[in-house]
């Protein structure tokens, strides 16, 4: 990471002897100092720069006529957006930070919730009202207090039930009073007869600073003396890689034939952590690309012309590395970016048999700006705590797979169903049970014939929202 960090300043360096950054002062006749930096920093790094025509290099003739342009957008935010390519198909996920403190923290784990990590899905024969189901819940938070579980079915915030128009709001709030329900499904394998009343169960709920281990679960089982790895690692992040060594290291001091990776509610994270957790799985493919980073027109000729090895994502092979040749990956529409990113780049060199439901669909990788001379982190300008949070890079596998809007399909689609979730780590907790049964060459079945209609998750209310980050 110091050659990339390096390397960046020389691309800094480089690219401002010959852009419109020379030729406009810092501090323009009026110019926004906040919005300066806003566009400066999207100009330099923004992957989709060359579609938006304000991000032009020549796009202004003078500082006059770009101070008068900074100085159209009354907040920061509303330049931001204006920036943005395709907001609606394409860039689902840059966003600006009026508080770069707490994205930090979102990087290390700590983020404002209440605990109750959820699913949130259209409720039978309707395609307006909504409600959530309880995914899992963090240790020693306000959820995991109150006695709230995994498998809980919510129809309500504050006494108003949720459906399409209001659920943002409502879920949005630090604090509200969750209106618990009942899930019939009155013994059918359709959800046409389902039916979800409210239980009169409420219970108050306050988001705080939480740190969220995002292993949270991992084990080892034993059939017929052959033995199972399973981990359920929720979060791709660099300061929890001691603790995934040490799980590896229990994984193979066990000597584990096979491996079950549970990224059902991983939403995504650091790309080196994703690295380092595919080296683990395997090993045998030490200094093999894992993938490829593909920026704008102008970085990508850049690292070309300079160091193309910089473009590159490596295999390393680490002491307790597995070197499987085969994995069971358990996903859901939750599964994002980083998550997916392990999926896609596992694909050309060992069996990855994946089981779940079709993942989200993120494949560009984000890198905080911040306002400073080179944009990183150091000197920061002490008069605000701005930040950017841009896709600045899609990725590609070995093979140059990428480009997968509509997600990672499946080999067996599987669908937690809420009325019947299971324990985590239980041996009979469906999906779980299904990768085992796969794994012991046993029969296999579906689990249900009829899906619900899933709409959104937790993580919509939360910092790096489905990201994909350096560092």
């Amino acid at each position: 990471m110091h050659l990339l960090k390096k390397l960046f300043f020389l691309f800094f360096a480089s690219l401002l002897t010959y852009s419109c950054f020379e030729d406009f002062d810092d501090h323009g006749a009026y110019a926004s100092e906040i919005n300066d930096f806003v566009w400066k920093g999207m100009n330099l790094m923004y992957l989709y720069k060359q579609e938006i025509s304000n991000l032009s290099n020549d796009r202004f003739n003078n500082s006059e006529e770009y101070s008068s342009y900074l100085n159209s957008f009354a907040r920061p935010e509303d330049l931001f957006e204006s920036l943005i390519y395709e907001r609606q198909n394409i860039d689902k996920y840059s966003y600006i930070v009026d508080n770069y403190a707490q994205l930090q923290q979102s990087q290390q784990g700590i983020s404002i919730s209440n605990g109750m990590e959820f699913g949130l899905a259209y409720a039978p024969n309707s395609s307006f009202d909504i409600y959530g189901f309880v995914r899992y819940v963090h240790p020693q938070s306000p959820a995991d207090e109150n006695g709230i579980k995994r498998g809980d079915i919510f129809k309500g915030i504050n006494n108003t039930n949720l459906n399409t128009d209001n659920y943002l709001q409502l879920l949005s709030e630090d604090s509200y009073l969750v209106n618990f329900a009942n899930y019939f499904d009155n013994n059918t394998e359709t959800t046409n007869d389902d039916i979800i009343e409210l239980n009169e169960i409420d219970i108050h709920l306050t988001k705080i600073y939480l740190e969220k281990n995002p292993i949270f679960f991992s084990e080892i089982f034993t059939y017929n003396q052959s033995k199972i790895g399973y981990l359920m690692y929720n979060r791709f992040l660099t300061n929890y890689e001691n603790n995934l060594n040490s799980i590896f290291s229990e994984f193979k001091s066990n000597n584990i034939q096979n491996l079950i990776l549970d990224l059902r509610y991983n939403p995504g994270g650091a790309i080196d952590n994703a690295v380092y957790l595919s080296s683990l799985i395997t090993g045998q493919f030490n200094d093999e690309i894992f993938c490829s980073d593909q920026w704008n027109s102008e970085i990508q000729e850049f690292w070309l012309n300079n160091n193309p090895e910089n473009l590159i994502r490596r295999f390393q092979t680490y002491e307790n590395s597995l070197f499987l040749n085969k994995i069971y990956i358990l996903t859901s529409r939750s599964t994002a970016s980083a998550s997916e990113l392990v999926i896609n780049s596992l694909n050309p060199y060992i069996d990855v048999i994946h089981i779940g439901e079709t993942t989200y669909g993120k494949y560009q990788g984000s890198l905080t700006l911040y306002d400073s001379e080179n944009l990183s982190v150091e000197n920061i300008d002490p008069t605000h705590n701005y930040a950017l949070q841009p896709l600045v890079f899609k990725i590609l596998n070995a093979v140059g797979n990428t480009d997968y809007y509509d997600g990672l399909q499946p080999d067996y689609i599987l669908q937690e169903f809420p009325a019947n979730m299971g324990e985590i780590g239980d041996e009979s907790e469906p999906l779980l049970s299904f990768a085992i049964d796969l794994i012991n060459s046993k029969e296999i079945t579906s689990i249900r014939s009829s899906y619900i209609n899933f709409l959104d998750d937790n993580f919509r209310f939360e910092d790096l929202n489905k990201e994909m980050y350096i560092e």
